[in-house]
């Protein structure tokens, strides 16, 4: 959800997460997700004061497609197939920043 005030668009504030209701939600132990923030597979947004991690809202989608991959893949498989989507989803926003994006019928 965006909001508008006329000159710029606001973003309503992103909620954080701690490991800690990361774990409830998922059911994931503590020792995984610290192991795919040190591979590589999800990233902190942010780190309170006294170095604890804080990830976005994202992170558990991102979880879904690590499970869900990993059923078939090793985890650097999996690193390999989320860097690459990773990249592309960077390519086409800034393609659609630039106006080279897919032009819709009719505008």
């Amino acid at each position: 959800m965006s909001l508008w005030n006329g000159r710029r668009k606001l973003e309503p504030p992103k909620k954080l997460y701690k490991i800690g209701e990361i774990m409830k939600a998922t059911e994931l132990s503590r020792q995984t997700i610290h192991n795919y923030t040190m591979l590589g597979l999800i990233f902190p947004e942010e780190r309170t004061e006294s170095g604890h991690r804080l990830y976005g809202e994202d992170v558990f989608e991102r979880l879904e497609k690590i499970q869900r991959y990993k059923r078939h893949h090793t985890l650097e498989e999996v690193k390999t197939m989320l860097d690459r989507q990773d990249r592309e989803r960077e390519k086409a926003g800034e393609a659609i920043e630039e106006g080279k994006g897919p032009r819709l019928e009719g505008k």
